[in-house]
């Protein structure tokens, strides 16, 4: 019951991250984001969906944050 709440507030949240990128997005042009970036969030979320075995969730939770960052890094040398 308590992980089933977990995950139903994260998947709501992030749906209103969306909605809200969405909103933004027709306000002002923005870059999009690159391939890494988004299969990094990608992996966050699956590993936030595959919580409840903490190898499997943290896992992919850590491979995502550290591909957001080689990401990020990556962005700043280009500029």
């Amino acid at each position: 019951m308590n992980t089933l709440f977990y995950i139903m507030t994260s998947l709501a949240i992030l749906v209103i991250i969306i909605l809200l990128e969405i909103l933004t997005l027709k306000k002002k042009k923005r870059k999009k984001s690159s391939k890494l970036a988004t299969f990094a969030m990608t992996l966050v979320v699956v590993g936030i969906i595959f919580g409840d075995n903490p190898l499997i969730g943290y896992f992919f939770i850590g491979v995502g944050v550290i591909l957001g960052v080689i990401d990020i890094i990556k962005n700043l040398k280009k500029k």
